[in-house]
């Protein structure tokens, strides 16, 4: 199996930037899908944004298109999400995931392995 760490979250102001990153061991990232998800207590996790195994452009929810961009890098096995502008929105814990993906990337029943999460919070 694969296990993914997220790392990066912490509390910050509105119009704020951060990066999370996820790191995956016993298995590689570089043939998997990785997405990330959020999810506020009383909400559906939501789908943010995914990218491919080979990169290229990602793919993102409307809500943070934009403000945010997914990227990753093979050899250090860990995707990364660079979140800017920061509203309270965007307040949820963050969960990486992975997958052998090859059509519904939004869908969160798509992805296999999932991360214990990281919180971010926004306060204006």
């Amino acid at each position: 199996q694969v296990q993914l760490v997220e790392s990066g979250g912490g509390s910050v102001q509105v119009g704020d930037s951060l990066r999370l990153s996820c790191t995956a061991s016993g298995r590689t990232l570089s043939t998997y899908t990785t997405g990330w998800f959020r999810q506020t207590p009383g909400k559906e996790r939501e789908f943010v944004a995914a990218i491919s195994w080979y990169g290229g452009n990602g793919h993102y929810a409307d809500s943070v298109k934009g403000r945010f961009t997914i990227s990753r890098d093979n050899g250090k096995n860990t995707v990364y999400l660079q979140m800017n502008s920061l509203n309270t929105e965007d307040t949820a814990v963050y969960y990486c995931a992975a997958g052998n993906i090859y059509s519904n990337l939004r869908s969160e029943s798509a992805y296999e392995y999932w991360g214990q999460g990281t919180q971010v919070t926004v306060s204006s």
